[in-house]
């Protein structure tokens, strides 16, 4: 199938969802897990290894049943293979398919003795030559509008550690020069599987950060 076909295919699916097609379809989304332990040496350590996971992007990848790829990028556009995000780094995510590469931009970073987070926001593929390329592009790169944001988050209260994953202002970027040659794709990714596969992709993550995959093999 085409480019063509699947554009037409899109059309067909969800011609009659004008918000969608728009743009103007804004949502919140939430999605979180929990894991309590036996005592509170116990979930401060656990923490401590919740709070690795959390911030080892690059291992996301190789969450059990999740197909989509993370790799940390550094501000000016170089792969980052170390495990320590900062502000101003990009994410690349890349979906299961044939499907463009989707980017977001760490714009904020908390990490403080029982809560830790970073917060991501669609942008623009990051650029490791100014030459001949403007640095500040229209386009947003992500199937979200740049107004997005995605924030990831664990902390520990008592014997309870939490993990979300808090999605704001989730909007189709189909519109104008943000979505330049993206706009149906965009639409497809969004409006089609996307939103059908957010819920086991955000929820086998925390699941992950608070250590529910592996369970079984820790009280063993």
């Amino acid at each position: 199938m085409g480019l063509k076909d699947i554009i037409n295919t899109v059309k067909e699916k969800i011609g009659n969802v004008k918000d969608a097609l728009t743009g103007e379809d804004v949502k919140d989304k939430f999605f979180s897990s929990q894991n309590e332990f036996e005592n509170e040496a116990i979930a401060e350590r656990e923490f401590e290894r919740s709070k690795k996971k959390l911030f080892s992007v690059n291992e996301w990848s190789n969450m059990p049943g999740i197909t989509s790829s993370f790799q940390l990028y550094k501000s000016k556009g170089e792969i980052k293979f170390t495990n320590d995000p900062e502000e101003g780094d990009f994410i690349m995510i890349t979906l299961p398919g044939k499907l463009p590469e989707n980017w977001v931009k760490i714009i904020e970073i908390k990490d403080s003795t029982d809560i830790a987070e970073f917060t991501v926001s669609p942008s623009p593929q990051p650029k490791r030559t100014k030459l001949n390329r403007n640095e500040e592009e229209d386009e947003t790169e992500h199937f979200f509008t740049s107004d997005a944001t995605s924030t990831f988050m664990i902390k520990r209260e008592g014997l309870v550690i939490y993990a979300y994953e808090i999605g704001k202002d989730e909007a189709i970027n189909n519109q104008g020069e943000e979505a330049a040659g993206r706009k149906w794709i965009n639409t497809l990714i969004a409006a089609g599987g996307w939103l059908g596969f957010q819920k086991i992709q955000w929820e086998k993550l925390t699941d992950y950060l608070v250590h529910n995959l592996e369970l079984e093999s820790y009280k063993s």
